[in-house]
């Protein structure tokens, strides 16, 4: 089995591209850290993170992307294609990833659940969804 060393930042993207291209896009670990400024290793088995999961082919259309902006127009000059080509691989992308959430919802309490409620059936009532009396009745049942 080869060894690929990956130590210089400057040389970083060649490197990159070079370790997915030995890897053909097949999943891999990384077994070794080395954190150069302070001369420190830590082996282990570390999952790549999603976006370095992507094809190279991928990562370069998900940069481009990030370079415009989100700039849809800007991605089909770029790419040569039309916008229903470009929407279909963000698709495709998007769909290969998994979702973090970064600012989770509190846990929803008595409270909140009864505020959200009230504020509900005060939507269908302004809607004319639901009569007056019906909202009182449905708020006075509310926890």
């Amino acid at each position: 089995m080869g060894v690929l060393l990956l130590m210089s930042t400057n040389k970083h993207h060649t490197e990159w591209q070079e370790l997915t291209k030995l890897t053909q896009n097949q999943p891999f670990v990384v077994e070794r850290v080395r954190l150069l400024e302070k001369d420190i290793a830590i082996e282990g088995a570390f999952e790549l993170p999603q976006l370095a999961r992507l094809s190279l082919e991928d990562q370069v259309f998900v940069t481009a992307f990030i370079r415009c902006h989100g700039s849809i127009k800007e991605m089909e000059q770029i790419f040569g294609v039309s916008y229903p080509t470009i929407k279909a691989r963000l698709n495709r992308i998007s769909q290969s990833l998994e979702f973090i959430e970064t600012n989770p919802a509190p846990p929803a309490t008595e409270n909140t659940q009864a505020e959200v409620s009230r504020a509900e059936i005060l939507g269908r009532l302004k809607r004319g969804e639901i009569t007056a009396s019906e909202a009182i009745q449905k708020i006075e049942a509310l926890p």
